[in-house]
């Protein structure tokens, strides 16, 4: 696949990160699609690159902002974008699904959207539309591979990277 070609998202979607630029390019398409009231929510191990996605993101649609810092330490950081209030969730230090909601998860998706790493500390409270993003390295961890399953609002949405 090139680096603009029109992706339909149907459950599931596998793609080749093989490089850096590219999972950029992926986080670029995720930013133009991302609508409010959604998420996309980033799993992987660390390293996979899940943070690298985020930024990417969340620099097409604030290009204003120099430093995008990780949440692990916060849990949260929000970006006013032209249009869409963001904000960007690092669960992985939650000790139970409910302290998500104490950092502003539910406010975050009535009034914008969320990238949430680590989506499995929600449990049963994932957001309904969302897309989840299961990112993967290679047996000589060079590569990385994307998985893309769609929920709700995202079945059958269009992306381009």
């Amino acid at each position: 696949m090139n680096s603009t070609s029109p992706r339909t998202l149907a459950p599931p979607v596998a793609i080749t990160l093989a490089s850096q630029a590219r999972t950029e390019a992926l986080g670029r398409g995720l930013a133009r699609a991302l609508r409010a009231g959604e998420a996309i929510c980033l799993s992987g191990p660390l390293g996979a690159g899940k943070s690298v996605l985020a930024r990417a993101l969340i620099r097409e649609l604030s290009p204003h902002e120099t430093d995008i810092p990780s949440p692990t330490f916060t849990l949260v950081q929000f970006y006013d974008a032209p249009g869409l209030q963001l904000a960007h969730f690092d669960l992985y230090r939650l000790t139970s699904a409910e302290e998500a909601f104490e950092i502003g998860l539910d406010e975050a998706l009535r009034e914008g959207a969320a990238i949430v790493e680590w989506p499995d500390r929600l449990g049963p409270y994932t957001p309904p539309d969302r897309l989840d993003i299961e990112i993967g390295l290679d047996a000589e961890g060079e590569s990385r591979h994307a998985r893309l399953t769609p929920h709700g609002a995202w079945e059958g949405r269009t992306i381009e990277f």
